[in-house]
């Protein structure tokens, strides 16, 4: 799955480990999440989605590979 996850957090001006800790995980996790290997769950992609201000889907997109 894609995601504009690092593009919104550096746009908020938050590092990985500042995003992590308003959304309770590590910064490992966000850069997971960046970087396409891990896809969050329901719960974290609509917090995600909340804290940046924008639906899920504009967030997340389906890889059509």
């Amino acid at each position: 799955m894609l995601n504009d996850v690092r593009t919104l957090r550096e746009a908020l001006g938050l590092s990985q480990g500042a995003l992590g800790e308003r959304l309770g995980v590590s910064r490992q996790t966000i850069n997971s999440i960046e970087t396409g290997k891990y896809d969050p769950s329901l719960p974290l992609a609509i917090h995600l989605a909340r804290l940046f201000g924008r639906p899920v889907e504009e967030i997340f997109h389906v890889d059509e590979k």
